[in-house]
């Protein structure tokens, strides 16, 4: 074959390499600054377990989900997983089932959740040890001047509050959902103080960022004390603004069952309450 023959095959050989290489280019899209990828995409980074870390990924409309890999000041480490809320699209109610208390797998077939977390702490009884308010029905007393409360008025609007700032006021309140608990790990998107043991345990956390979003935060192996936690959360890259500790350790639990992503972080325990989205 002619020199001149061989040196065009190369030349379209090469072009032809080069467009087929193109054609799996990806546009950078971010919201709020951080890239979103759908799930098929590769990550640059992953754990153990070939989760991909710190990008957010797209569930459905207004649900996306994030893997984050925390490491704590003596060396304990876990993966956390993290679910980021549009609040204007979604819908959020409290579950609460004291005679009959679920596993989470079938609170999520119960309700047809897309979302579901652990709620407030309860008792031997497994009654709550704070205020609920499930549909517009209330049980237990609210705490007083310490612990956090997530919200749900007449309006939809959902509310994160420390309640030491905003105590709950029954006579002028008209809240249709409700769970409390405690402490408050961020407020005024600042790492508060409190007196907690040191122990490691599972955690489970509810959050708002400084851009409005709801975001639901699970670390299901038992890697950080609450300090430890806190911590983590006022350094990560989240931007929070207020975030709430919940019934961690057997009750830690975070399901997910949205467009191609799937959670399903188990509690040890059935739950009397629960947060559920839709």
């Amino acid at each position: 074959m002619p020199i001149k023959s061989i040196k065009s095959a190369l030349l379209l050989l090469i072009l032809l390499i080069g467009s087929l290489l193109a054609c799996d280019a990806v546009p950078n899209v971010t919201y709020h600054g951080t890239p979103i990828v759908a799930q098929s995409t590769p990550s640059t980074a992953s754990d153990a377990n070939g989760l991909p870390l710190n990008t957010w990924s797209q569930a459905s409309a207004g649900i996306e989900l994030r893997y984050e890999h925390w490491k704590s000041p003596g060396n304990t480490e876990d993966t956390v997983t993290i679910v980021r809320l549009d609040p204007h699209r979604i819908h959020l109610s409290v579950g609460y089932q004291p005679g009959q208390p679920l596993l989470t797998s079938e609170w999520m077939k119960q309700t047809g959740a897309l979302a579901i977390i652990n709620g407030g702490y309860f008792d031997d009884h497994n009654r709550a040890t704070g205020l609920v308010i499930a549909d517009g029905h209330a049980y237990s007393q609210s705490y007083n001047a310490f612990g956090g409360m997530l919200s749900v008025d007449t309006q939809g609007h959902i509310q994160l509050r420390a309640l030491h700032q905003q105590p709950y006021d029954p006579d002028t309140e008209q809240l249709q959902q409700v769970t409390q608990s405690s402490p408050m790990l961020i407020e005024d998107g600042q790492r508060t103080q409190f007196n907690a043991n040191a122990a490691s345990q599972r955690r489970s956390v509810v959050a708002m960022d400084k851009q409005g979003h709801l975001l639901l935060i699970a670390s299901p192996n038992a890697a950080f004390s609450l300090d430890e936690l806190a911590d983590l959360l006022a350094n990560s890259d989240l931007s929070l603004q207020i975030a709430l500790n919940l019934d961690g350790g057997a009750s830690t639990s975070l399901y997910l069952q949205a467009g191609n992503q799937k959670v399903t972080i188990d509690p040890l325990t059935p739950l009397p309450i629960v947060i559920i989205i839709k």
